[in-house]
């Protein structure tokens, strides 16, 4: 049977609130810093150019039948010609992201940054709250759990006894690394606050692959089945009346 702890006041006051307090303090810290290391670099005019006719294609796709089957047949031959179409890539001529990001030095120290940014001040996060932090029972969650749930919530602690609802310090740590989002959003911004999850994410991340959205899009543009909505809207709206009527 799982025993019931009292926790001491004294946990709340040297552990619970100080922990918490070096993980918001070090977010904000490690915002600033990763933003002073990053350097400004002017967007390319292809890439832009891209993704722009990748919007106007995706409009095209959208609202497809508001316009005559005609109008459509031309947008479309000038976004998927074989020939010369805005979607169109020739092969051999689609760049991999990857090699973009090798041969751009100021593109691969960015990402060297970045990733710089985020290891090193959780390495030495994870660090300090180990040597000063570790082995209390910092938290009681106020519901039941199940069992599932003790090794991601009582990290550090070896003991079957303890309910699942009571959180040790370093769990506590890595619940705060990852859900102090909401609180960086009032802090810093909502364009500005990303929890660690997200950056985790985009440590992956290569840049805009152009050949595969083009061809992606141009493939969803070739399937369009065309049907335009104005011979038909003398009837939808009769029915639409027909139903405020009734």
């Amino acid at each position: 049977m799982a025993e019931d702890l009292v926790l001491d006041t004294a946990i709340r006051d040297w552990v619970l609130i100080p922990l918490s307090l070096v993980m918001v303090l070090i977010g904000i810290l490690r915002y600033f810093v990763s933003k002073l290391m990053l350097s400004f670099q002017s967007p390319d005019p292809k890439i832009l150019k891209e993704g722009q006719v990748i919007i106007r294609a995706r409009n095209l796709r959208t609202f497809a039948n508001y316009i005559p089957p005609k109008s459509f047949r031309a947008r479309r031959a000038y976004y998927t010609n074989e020939e010369n179409g805005l979607l169109h890539v020739p092969k051999g001529q689609g760049q991999n992201p990857q090699a973009q990001m090798f041969s751009d030095p100021n593109m691969a120290m960015d990402m060297m940054k970045k990733n710089l940014s985020m290891i090193v001040p959780q390495t030495l996060t994870f660090a300090f709250v180990n040597f000063f932090f570790s082995g209390f029972v910092a938290a009681k969650i106020p519901f039941p759990l199940t069992q599932r749930f003790r090794s991601m919530l009582q990290n550090g602690i070896d003991l079957s006894t303890v309910d699942v609802s009571y959180v040790s310090s370093r769990s506590w740590y890595f619940l705060n690394l990852f859900g102090l989002r909401g609180l960086f959003s009032l802090i810093l911004g909502e364009e500005n606050a990303m929890d660690d999850t997200q950056r985790m994410m985009q440590m992956g991340g290569f840049g805009f692959d152009a050949s595969k959205n083009l061809g992606a899009e141009k493939d969803n543009l070739d399937i369009v089945q065309h049907e335009w909505a104005l011979p038909k809207f003398e009837q939808r709206a009769e029915a639409v009346l027909r139903k405020l009527v009734k």
